[in-house]
C-alpha cells in the first residue's frame, strides 16, 4: 500500500456514513441535526467507495459521497493506489465548475483527512451509457459536451494560461499511478497476450490477427507516446459516457479522478469513441430495423455537432493569443492536429474497451454471443480505421464516413 495514509482515515459504511454528515458543518444546510438518514452504497466496484445519502423525511434533500480507499476495488489490495487522486479530482471539479459551471456538479467540500468528496446528488438525470443502451436520445447533449470540452480544454493549455502558471499547474496535477493504468490498459495490454484481457472467444481470430500487426502497434506506440509526453491541457482523463449524468435538458460531466495534463485529443477522442461502442452496439441492439437505423443517425450526429460545437467554442480562445507568433495558418493547423489526435486516441479507447479490462457494458452486455460478437467485431474495425487513416481525415465527416463503411469480419454477417 502507499505509505501517506491520513491517521483519521477510515472507508465509510451505509451504518457509519451517518455520524460522519452530522460531524461536517458544511450539511447543516442540508441535513438537520439527529435526523433519519437513509444510506446506500453504488460504487460500480472499480475504484470507489460512493454513497448516496438522503433524509426520510425529504429525498430530495440528498448528497452523494464519494471516497477513495487505497486499492483498485475491481482488481483488490493486491493492485494499491494513491487517495491523493481524490485531492486530484476535487481540484479538477473546483477548476471545470469555474470554467463551465453549468455542466459541472456542485462540490459542498473536500476532506483531505477521508479522501472525500460531496457532491451533488443528481438524481433527475441517469447515467449517460444506460440511457444510450436504451435507444433515448438527448438532443442537447452534442452542444453542452462540445462547450464543456473547449472551454475547460482550452481555458487550461498554454494558449491562455501565462508559461509559470501553466507549469506550476502541471506539477499540481501529477496523477503517475492513475497515468500508469492508463497506460497499461488502453496503449499497452491489448495489444499483447495476458490474462488480465477478458476478450470473448469468438473474437479471439481478430484479436490475434490485430496484435500481430505491428504498423497498427506502432500508430499506438505513437498514441502512447502523445499521452505519456504532451501536456497540452487539463484533461479529464475518463471521459466516456458512463462519467456523463444527462436527461433530456442538462448534462454534467463527474469523475475527473484521471485528471492530468495530457494532449487534448484524449479527451476528445473518449466521448466520440464511446459513441461509436454504441454504434457499434447498435447493429444488433434494438429490434426494429427502423428504429435502430434512426438512433444510429443520432449518435452520428452527435459525433459531427460535438465536434462542431468543440471548433466554435474554440474560438474565444484563439481571440486571445497573439495572432503574430500563432497566425491564422498555425490556429487551422492546430485545429487540425486535435481532430487527427482525438481520431487516434478514440480508436485507442474503443480497442481497450473491447479487448482488455473494464470493457462497456453496451457491448458486453448483450447477452446474445453471436450478436456481441458481431457489434465488437464491428467496433475493432472502426477502430483500427480511424487510427489508421487518422492522418488523412481533414473534417469531422470524413472520420463518420470512415467509420460507417466499416462493417463486421464475421462470415455469419451479411
Amino acid at each position: 500500500m502507499f505509505g501517506d495514509i491520513s491517521p483519521q482515515y477510515h472507508p465509510l459504511t451505509p451504518e457509519t456514513i451517518a455520524d460522519y454528515v452530522f460531524s461536517r458543518p458544511e450539511l447543516t444546510t442540508v441535513f438537520h441535526a439527529g435526523e433519519a438518514l437513509e444510506a446506500e452504497e453504488v460504487g460500480d466496484g472499480n475504484l470507489n467507495l460512493v454513497f448516496k445519502v438522503r433524509a426520510k423525511a425529504d429525498a430530495k434533500r440528498t448528497i452523494v459521497f464519494k471516497q477513495a480507499v487505497p486499492y483498485l476495488r475491481l482488481v483488490g489490495d493486491s493492485w494499491p493506489l494513491p487517495t491523493d487522486r481524490a485531492r486530484i479530482e476535487a481540484q479538477a471539479l473546483e477548476i471545470e465548475a469555474r470554467l463551465c459551471p453549468e455542466h459541472t456538479p456542485k462540490v459542498y467540500f473536500y476532506d483531505p483527512d477521508m479522501y472525500l468528496i460531496a457532491m451533488q446528488n443528481l438524481t433527475d438525470h441517469i447515467i449517460m451509457r444506460k440511457g444510450l443502451i436504451k435507444g433515448i436520445k438527448y438532443p442537447l447533449f452534442a452542444k453542452h459536451i462540445g462547450k464543456f470540452m473547449a472551454r475547460t480544454l482550452g481555458n487550461t493549455s498554454d494558449l491562455v494560461l501565462d508559461y509559470r502558471t501553466k507549469k506550476l499547474e502541471v506539477a499540481r496535477f501529477i496523477n503517475p499511478e492513475l497515468c500508469k493504468i492508463t497506460e497499461d490498459l488502453v496503449f499497452t495490454e491489448p495489444y499483447r497476450r495476458t490474462d488480465r484481457n477478458p476478450y470473448h472467444i469468438e473474437l479471439e481470430p481478430q484479436v490475434l490477427a490485430l496484435q500481430a500487426d505491428e504498423a497498427l502497434r506502432v500508430q499506438v506506440a505513437q498514441m502512447k507516446e502523445k499521452f505519456m509526453t504532451q501536456a497540452q491541457a487539463l484533461v479529464h482523463g475518463d471521459l466516456h459516457t458512463g462519467s456523463i449524468m444527462i436527461n433530456q435538458t442538462e448534462t454534467y460531466v463527474i469523475d475527473p479522478e484521471f485528471a492530468f495534463y495530457a494532449p487534448m485529443g484524449f479527451d476528445i477522442g473518449a466521448v466520440i469513441a464511446n459513441l461509436f461502442l454504441s454504434y457499434a452496439s447498435h447493429e444488433v441492439r434494438l429490434p426494429d430495423p427502423e428504429t435502430r437505423a434512426d438512433f444510429r443517425a443520432y449518435l452520428l450526429d452527435s459525433i459531427r455537432e460535438l465536434w462542431h460545437v468543440f471548433v466554435a467554442e474554440f474560438q474565444p480562445i484563439w481571440a486571445q493569443v497573439d495572432s503574430i507568433n500563432m497566425p491564422r495558418g498555425y490556429q487551422e493547423d492546430y485545429m487540425l492536429r486535435l481532430l487527427q489526435d482525438s481520431a487516434g486516441m478514440g480508436a485507442c479507447k474503443m480497442m481497450r474497451r473491447i479487448i482488455g479490462l473494464a470493457g462497456v457494458e453496451d457491448i458486453r452486455g448483450i447477452e446474445d454471443v453471436h450478436d456481441r460478437s458481431i457489434a465488437a467485431s464491428l467496433a475493432l474495425n472502426i477502430a483500427q480505421t480511424l487510427i489508421m487513416q487518422r492522418h488523412d481525415f481533414k473534417t469531422i465527416e470524413e472520420i463518420i464516413e470512415a467509420a460507417t463503411a466499416c462493417r463486421p469480419t464475421y462470415p455469419w454477417v451479411s
